[in-house]
């Protein structure tokens, strides 16, 4: 027997790392198990290439809960930079500022199209589709079917890979909630008003988040040291491989295996997971119904690379990322990182793109060799008009993959480092 602690936590994630820390301040003993066997953070780590720091996904820091902002004020209280949010939509040759500005918008769109954006917005308020299922008709209800095409669909689509008929509607009010044509035009034309849904800011109108000044890794870095500081343990390249309740004495039993693959055992009176459920419930004794194992495989998950660029900085754009909704190319989004923090790049002379790309382990872009996809990433910024493939110095790719959204149900965001890595 390796251990016996009150509380195992499955998982060294910004979720399993934040019930450590709290478990651990108030004198609970607490055990984190995590298969990376250096990371913490899960995907919300700062990766690292030769002194470049960069961020997979993109985490901006900003909560509607002040019990959220202020637990991150208390990791890191001198280490958090009040960063300006930019970002942009890259559609038919056009960029286009994101949340929307009125005037940009109709210049750029062209009277014709804005028009009928605007009266198929009108045409969705008089006849709205009713009860709506899915993503489509949920974002048409609030945007109109003609905005819903432009800068939803294409988009949306390339991230999931699936039709936004088959995303539920649950998921899509999730994501957007509180935000509609009226809301966004709001915003536009009065941005010094606070924009508000029911007494709350509408996050995606935000115009500035919090962010460590080396990356979201910084976050969970230091909040396992804390962790550590109070007793807590926290045990890298252990990966769950069983975890068994015993109701006589009332213990759960958690299997996990080592780099080295030595089995070993760390018993608990509570067990918290953020290991993915397709993972976890097979591995649950006593054994869980079929009905419920049958969910758990039926679960699908989505992978995306993350190209990062080494660049000569022609400062060509500022902003955090750009979506990119054009079908031409296969990137989905691009981020500057320096636009970040600062303290991303080594050089002033230099920036750090990452490129997001979006498909299923195992399919054509997956399986595709990272020197032709750093070639790709190459390409396809000067195709837009960011940058020119001349000035990229150098390059690596990062793999990583997150949860399909159900139909029926919205997933819970839990995310999974994947093998795949530079």
């Amino acid at each position: 027997m390796d251990g016996n602690t009150s509380v195992a936590i499955i998982g060294a994630g910004p979720a399993g790392l934040t019930a450590a820390y709290l478990l651990a301040k108030h004198q609970v003993p607490v055990t984190v198990l995590e298969s990376d066997p250096i990371y913490v953070g899960g995907i919300a780590r700062t990766a690292e290439y030769k002194g470049f720091r960069f961020d997979i996904g993109g985490h901006r820091f900003f909560s509607k809960s002040q019990e959220v902002e202020d637990f991150w004020t208390e990791i890191l209280p001198h280490d958090m930079l009040d960063r300006p949010r930019s970002s942009r939509i890259y559609y038919r040759g056009e960029f286009f500022t994101y949340p929307l500005k009125a005037g940009e918008a109709l210049l750029k769109l062209g009277i014709l199209e804005a028009t009928r954006c605007v009266l198929s917005y009108l045409q969705a308020q008089m006849f709205p589709v009713h009860d709506p299922k899915s993503f489509e008709d949920w974002v048409s209800n609030q945007f109109g079917r003609r905005l819903f095409t432009i800068f939803f669909k294409t988009y949306t689509e390339k991230t999931w890979g699936m039709s936004c008929k088959q995303i539920s509607a649950d998921w899509a009010a999730q994501r957007i909630k509180g935000l509609s044509l009226k809301t966004a035009i709001l915003n536009a034309l009065l941005p010094k008003r606070e924009i508000k849904n029911r007494g709350q800011v509408i996050k995606t109108l935000i115009d500035t988040f919090r962010y460590p000044r080396q990356g979201p890794g910084m976050m969970w870095e230091t909040c396992a040291a804390k962790t550590k500081a109070m007793g807590g343990v926290i045990r890298m390249g252990h990966q769950v491989v069983g975890c068994s309740y015993d109701s006589d004495t009332g213990l759960w039993t958690v299997l996990h295996e080592d780099s080295q693959k030595q089995q070993h055992q760390t018993q608990a009176h509570h067990v918290i997971s953020s290991a993915p459920i397709r993972q976890l419930i097979p591995s649950i004794r006593p054994r869980p119904s079929d009905a419920a194992i049958q969910a758990a495989h039926a679960l699908k998950y989505r992978d995306f690379l993350t190209v990062m660029l080494i660049l000569k900085d022609c400062q060509t754009f500022s902003d955090n990322w750009i979506y990119i909704h054009d079908p031409s190319v296969k990137v989905g989004r691009i981020q500057n990182f320096k636009s970040w923090s600062p303290e991303m790049v080594p050089s002033p002379s230099l920036c750090c793109y990452g490129l997001e790309y979006f498909c299923f382990e195992g399919d054509g872009l997956w399986s595709t060799l990272d020197e032709a996809l750093i070639e790709r990433a190459k390409a396809e910024p000067e195709q837009i008009g960011l940058a020119l493939a001349c000035d990229v110095l150098d390059g690596c790719v990062y793999g990583s993959v997150k949860p399909i959204p159900c139909m029926t149900r919205i997933t819970p965001p839990m995310w999974r480092q994947s093998r795949r890595n530079f």
